[in-house]
């Protein structure tokens, strides 16, 4: 059990998950993938989950996200799916995309703030502090799972708890063993 300063059994959690700013970060920093199901459970400590969402983008007609989006709705997630657009093109020609869950996080929020003693969000986006403010005053606990190699010092500093996401138990997907190539000639 998840014992910790501002704990309680009876507290109604809802969790909001930007996959993506968490994915970059696992694999930039750590070269691995994070478990959501870890992090589900660690974020709810035994207390009553209201809901969990977990917001994922990707490209249109790219259906290489579809067994991960499968998984996360298996696992208790509500998953809510964004495709890329392009944001602008570069001189060569090259389109830069763009895909920002932040306001339809911020508003999810907004939509169940009344039914919530607990907001966790798995984020280390600055651009949360404005809605993080607007929560705690409302009484709403803060609790942030990220990586604090890629978390806003702003967004640690607002809210009630920040927890290092490798310091969950799990907190990363096990790593497939690849097979090794053979070294023996016919």
């Amino acid at each position: 059990m998840n014992n910790f300063p501002g704990w309680s059994p009876a507290q109604r959690v809802g969790l909001f998950v930007d996959t993506q700013n968490l994915y970059h970060s696992a694999r930039d920093y750590y070269d691995k993938n994070v478990n959501f199901e870890s992090l589900l459970r660690y974020a709810t400590a035994q207390r009553h989950l209201v809901r969990a969402t977990a917001y994922v983008v990707e490209r249109e007609g790219d259906t290489s996200a579809w067994p991960f989006i499968y998984k996360l709705s298996t696992i208790g997630y509500r998953v809510r799916r964004m495709n890329l657009h392009v944001k602008e093109t570069t001189d060569e020609g090259k389109p830069i995309y763009e895909g920002n869950w932040d306001m339809g996080i911020a508003a999810d929020m907004v939509r169940l703030m009344h039914t919530l003693d607990v907001v966790v969000l798995g984020s280390g986006d600055g651009d949360f502090v404005d809605i993080v403010e607007v929560l705690m005053e409302r009484g709403i606990r803060v609790e942030v799972i990220a990586f604090k190699e890629t978390t806003a010092q702003r967004l640690i500093d607002a809210v009630d708890r920040f927890v290092h996401l490798p310091d969950i138990p799990d907190p990363f997907m096990p790593n497939r063993e690849r097979p090794v190539p053979s070294t023996t000639e016919k």
